[in-house]
């Protein structure tokens, strides 16, 4: 065989087997899995524990916002 038929042959052999590999991901949801199970408790965790501002006990302040008049 010459080199370009041996270069054709290993390049369908990669292509194929990635196939596989990407038809069993899709197949079988791993990256949906992945997300769910490894990424998703990761940020839960992180932004869960994240410090926030208590909205509840900032003033209403009423008289600072500008008054708007509906003349027709």
């Amino acid at each position: 065989m010459c080199k370009f038929g041996k270069f054709l042959l290993k390049f369908l052999g990669i292509a194929l087997v990635l196939n596989i590999g990407l038809f069993c991901a899709f197949f079988f949801d791993l990256d949906g899995k992945l997300l769910f199970n490894v990424v998703e408790p990761f940020l839960k965790d992180h932004y869960d524990n994240m410090e926030r501002k208590d909205t509840l006990k900032t003033p209403y302040d009423i008289h600072k916002f500008p008054k708007y008049d509906y003349d027709s």
